[in-house]
């Protein structure tokens, strides 16, 4: 999974996980920051661009990939890590949290969503013809799509930023990255949140075109130490888009530093 380990050997362990269309280079611009206070862990999904097979055995489902997660922090001897996800990767890491809480002290989940669709009484974001009209799309032309999709998702007024998003998004397989974009589109993990036990904060853009603020504050409800959890804490970030770290790279390692070192 190509993980690589920076930093303090002395400090807490921080592990950082891709989202959908990303590799382990997704948080180049906050690493070295963080890398000066904790021991960083960055890695590869099966499905990322950056996989050492080229995404040839890649894993879409989301139970599979918090495997693919237990098996790399056994791997490394990583215990009580505190584990930033993005995304998608958010939910992965609460799944694999109920699996394995003694993996995991603290989760941090940035822009994360257990349901993209809305439904009567939630909004996650997305109509269903939304979504179908999404992956027809990404499914005719993934070329074409990625970089439409990836200046949508990042927001306006960061050129670069969605540059460098679309190229890391437009090296995955297109049949991997429509099968994993699907997944993710018409998944719903809203009943892995009550049984989340490690401490949890929620952290998301003020203006996210993925997942609208409603879902942090779903999720926080969802988490309020109901089935043994401890609850979550809400941060928002006064940022538009869905990469954060991208965008905002200052203000997320000012905010991640602040949740982290509140213990």
């Amino acid at each position: 999974m190509n993980a690589r380990v920076f930093g303090n050997d002395d400090g807490e362990t921080v592990v950082l996980a891709h989202g959908y269309g990303g590799t382990r280079f997704i948080w180049e611009d906050v690493v070295p920051a963080l890398a000066a206070r904790f021991r960083v862990v960055v890695f590869d999904w099966s499905f990322s661009g950056a996989a050492k097979d080229g995404g040839e055995r890649y894993c879409c489902s989301y139970h599979g990939l918090a495997d693919e997660l237990v098996a790399l922090m056994d791997d490394l001897g990583v215990r009580r890590a505190a584990f930033v996800g993005h995304s998608m990767a958010g939910m992965i890491g609460c799944i694999a949290s109920v699996a394995r809480p003694d993996l995991f002290s603290h989760l941090v989940l940035v822009g994360a969503s257990p349901r993209y669709i809305n439904e009567d009484g939630y909004e996650g974001g997305f109509e269903p013809a939304d979504v179908d009209a999404m992956l027809a799309a990404a499914g005719e032309d993934f070329a074409a799509w990625a970089p439409r999709f990836a200046e949508a998702v990042v927001g306006p007024g960061h050129p670069s930023a969605a540059a460098r998003f679309a190229k890391q998004l437009g090296a995955m397989r297109p049949d991997a990255a429509l099968r994993v974009l699907r997944a993710v589109l018409t998944s719903d993990h809203r009943a892995v949140l009550p049984g989340v036990a490690a401490r949890c904060t929620i952290v998301h853009c003020a203006r996210d075109a993925v997942a609208p603020l409603a879902v942090a504050r779903y999720m926080q409800r969802a988490m309020a130490g109901s089935g043994g959890g401890a609850g979550a804490d809400t941060v928002v970030i006064e940022s538009s888009g869905h990469f954060p770290q991208l965008t905002a790279p200052k203000e997320f390692v000012r905010v991640l530093e602040a949740i982290l070192l509140d213990h």
